[in-house]
């Protein structure tokens, strides 16, 4: 199976809250990023499932990137790595 992304990915280490009603706020980092989304790093044990629409905010050491939550989807989740796409 060929590669399907359509946005070059770069290697980034942010802050991320990724945040869902009913799991609450998970705190993560992004191993890479790109204009179409992010993998992110979580420690917590629960991760939403695949198909889950979440609010995410990227956190730099002095404030947010965006102060307003984004809308990702989650398309996969490995382990502690999930992929989030920009909605």
């Amino acid at each position: 199976m060929g590669e399907r992304r359509r946005f070059e990915r770069k290697a980034a280490s942010i802050r991320v809250e990724i945040m869902h009603p009913s799991i609450g706020t998970i705190i993560g980092s992004t191993q890479d990023i790109s204009d179409g989304g992010a993998s992110v790093q979580v420690d917590s044990y629960t991760i939403p499932p695949v198909g889950t629409k979440v609010n995410v905010r990227f956190i730099k050491v002095v404030g947010a990137i965006n102060q307003e939550p984004v809308k990702m989807n989650v398309m996969y989740q490995q382990r502690n790595t999930i992929g989030l796409m920009f909605a």
